[in-house]
């Protein structure tokens, strides 16, 4: 499951320059078709509530959980303990390079629960957090 936190609805269109020029439903596509045989289900929203209970439905029913929590990494106690509730693996990433950035971005409340951080690799974090889910589970 792949979960995508506030304002990543708008990739592709903003911040380019920080974020790429492929909205995520553009690269879910090639995402999925590079990994034909996993079942990958995507949900974004702008709400904390929302994401909290994606996150405490999918973590024990998914093999494992692929998180953005955008910019509620930075202040969101609710979606770290959610992450801590759940037994499945959890791995955080982020697009950008998060500690080259705002010096407040270097707080990352939700990825000290996580069970893996990628950062900094644009949109291809994500196939690295898949990859790494299937390491762990084969």
């Amino acid at each position: 499951m792949i979960i995508n936190g506030p304002n990543l609805n708008l990739l592709g269109r903003r911040e380019q320059e920080i974020y790429g020029y492929h909205t995520f439903e553009a690269y879910l596509e090639k995402l999925r078709a590079d990994f034909p045989d996993v079942t990958i289900d995507y949900f974004q929203s702008n709400i904390e509530g929302e994401l909290i209970d994606m996150i405490q439905d999918s973590g024990f029913k998914k093999d494992g959980i692929i998180i953005n929590p955008g910019g509620y990494s930075h202040t969101s106690v609710a979606i770290a303990d959610a992450i801590k509730a759940v037994p499945v693996k959890v791995i955080e990433v982020h697009i950008s390079q998060v500690f080259n950035r705002e010096e407040f971005r270097k707080t990352l409340l939700t990825a000290s629960t996580a069970d893996g951080f990628i950062c900094g690799f644009g949109l291809e974090g994500y196939r690295l957090a898949v990859i790494s889910l299937l390491g762990n589970y084969r």
